[in-house]
Order: C-alpha cells, then structure tokens, then sequence
C-alpha cells in the first residue's frame, strides 16, 4: 500500500525508557524537535567581510502537553520529585536527577511508524499547568519540557 505525503501530523506515539501505562503515553502535542548549528563571526583585519565558521549543534528542549492525569503518573512523578514538585519539601540541588530515553514516533493510518526520532538522556527541566478560567469549557492541560543531549532518526 502506498503511504500518503505529506504524512499527518497528528497521529503519533510516545514512549519513555523504562516507563509503562497507557496515560503516560498519550499526548495531545510534541514540540521542539529541532537542532540549529551554531556561527560563529571572525573579522579579519584588512577584509571587507566577516568570516562565518560553523560551531556546534544547539538542540531545543522538547515539549510535551497532555491533559492532566492521576498524582500516580509515573511521567509526572519523574518530572516533579528532583524539583520538589510531589512532596512539596525545599528544593536541593543534590537531587539525583534520573535520566530516560523519549522516542517519539509519527505513525501513517495503519498506525505503523513513518518517521521516530529518540530523545537521548532526556530529563525534565520545567512542568506547568495551564490557566483555570471558569468562563471557558477547557481540558487542563499539563505541559512537560525536556532537555536531553541529542535526538536521533530511528
């Protein structure tokens, strides 16, 4: 069967290292999946132009949202606990911070992957809540952003 392109984008998978349950693998959105090389300018003395010498590879954190699920999470305990999230105690920097490995993987309409791309030594660096408004009728939405040291194509 031929696949259609370009592919959806709103059909796709997550998965954590080490993590299991269906409501830590369901997200209503992934951002963030971009690298950007480095310049760097050298003038030269004499010249009339600037000299632009390739640095190295910058990556994004990675950005998660999903609606907001059980205290239990298994995601969201993993992203609370090295910044005093869960139990509400003052935060150290002495913390061990756990790092895991986040594939996210785009999916045709058959579900198979046409595209996955895994996150490596992927650790939580910020967690927030959207707003609550009794005026709108809106899903709260919790937002889950990771840095890591490089992603990969699968």
């Amino acid at each position: 069967m031929s696949e259609i392109y370009p592919p959806v984008a709103f059909y796709f998978q997550l998965s954590f290292s080490g993590v299991t349950g269906k409501a830590d693998a369901s997200f209503k959105e992934v951002s963030g999946i971009s690298l950007e090389r480095g310049i760097e300018e050298i003038t030269e003395g004499g010249n009339p132009y600037i000299h632009r010498v390739p640095t190295a590879v910058k990556y994004t954190n990675l950005v998660l949202k999903r609606g907001l699920v059980a205290k239990d999470s298994a995601v969201a305990k993993w992203c609370l606990d090295p910044i005093g999230g869960i139990s509400l105690g003052p935060v150290s920097l002495t913390e061990t911070i756990t790092t895991k490995n986040i594939v996210v993987k785009l999916l045709n309409e058959q579900g198979t992957p046409l595209k996955s791309w895994s996150f490596v030594n992927a650790w939580p660096v910020k967690w927030s809540i959207s707003d609550f408004n009794s005026m709108n009728n809106e899903i709260a939405i919790e937002t889950l952003e990771f840095a890591y040291s490089y992603f990969k194509i699968l």
